[in-house]
């Protein structure tokens, strides 16, 4: 068997308020914004990191599911970072650090080296969705 040439092209993550998910992931994390239309009360967002044009991140205001509008528990979930998560990876996790808290970016976890071999931070994006960031070698 012979492996498949497959990617991750897009990612998303619930939010509320698309323009304060698009200053944090386009002024706070530095990424590039590729599209940004609406259309009858949707916004649709996607940003990916710069240099890396196959691969981004679709914050989707407006664009949920009744189902999980209506749900009773999203909100708390959203804000307890338990509806949607995203790992990050970079070469300098420290400086990323720092400029992420400088930003009042909410921290939940300074960077720490993981028993499992792998050093890492936590933080939550406006939305409540927790991004961890891992030390890329």
């Amino acid at each position: 068997m012979t492996a498949m040439d497959i990617t991750i092209h897009s990612s998303f993550l619930p939010h509320d308020d698309p323009d304060t998910a698009l200053a944090f992931y386009r002024d706070t994390l530095g990424f590039e914004v590729r599209l940004d239309v609406g259309d009858e009360g949707l916004r649709w967002i996607t940003v990916g990191p710069v240099g890396l044009p196959d691969t981004s991140l679709v914050p989707p205001a407006g664009g949920r599911s009744q189902h999980h509008r209506r749900a009773p528990d999203h909100h708390r979930e959203v804000a307890n970072g338990t509806y949607a998560s995203l790992l990050l990876a970079t070469p300098d996790l420290d400086g990323t650090f720092d400029k992420l808290q400088a930003a009042g970016t909410e921290i939940v976890q300074e960077p720490t080296e993981q028993p499992y071999g792998i050093r890492d931070s936590a933080v939550r994006e406006p939305a409540g969705n927790m991004l961890r960031i891992q030390q890329r070698n």
